[in-house]
């Protein structure tokens, strides 16, 4: 009897050896449409990222424009109060009237007339 048990036991061990496991259906981590989403998002805080960056950059450009502007407005404004300190110095009625004597003009007190402003 011992032989037959052995066998019965052996047999069953094979039957439950050879039946075929159902094969296990992990679920993914994110379905499809998750990775889509994700993918999605992804790249509109990439555009936008991107969009803050070069608009930072353009404005950087557009101050560095108006600093150098405004740096030449002052020099030019320089050099306009000077030319005009230098018109007051040369419009002086005596320094008029010895250039004219330089030149050999007399002056007619007759044929002086006054302007106002």
């Amino acid at each position: 009897m011992s032989n037959l048990a052995r066998k019965l036991q052996q047999e069953q061990q094979q039957r439950h050896v050879e039946v075929p496991k159902k094969a296990s259906v992990k679920n993914p981590w994110l379905t499809p449409g998750e990775k889509f989403l994700g993918i999605v998002f992804a790249a509109v805080i990439s555009f936008g990222a991107i969009h803050i960056v070069s608009s930072q950059a353009a404005i950087y450009e557009v101050n560095k424009d108006i600093q150098l502007l405004e740096t030449s407005i002052q020099e030019q404004q320089k050099v306009n109060g000077d030319l005009g300190n230098q018109v007051e110095e040369l419009s002086t009625s005596e320094r008029i009237r010895a250039e004219a004597e330089k030149l050999g003009l007399k002056l007619n007190e007759n044929n002086v007339k006054v302007v106002q402003d």
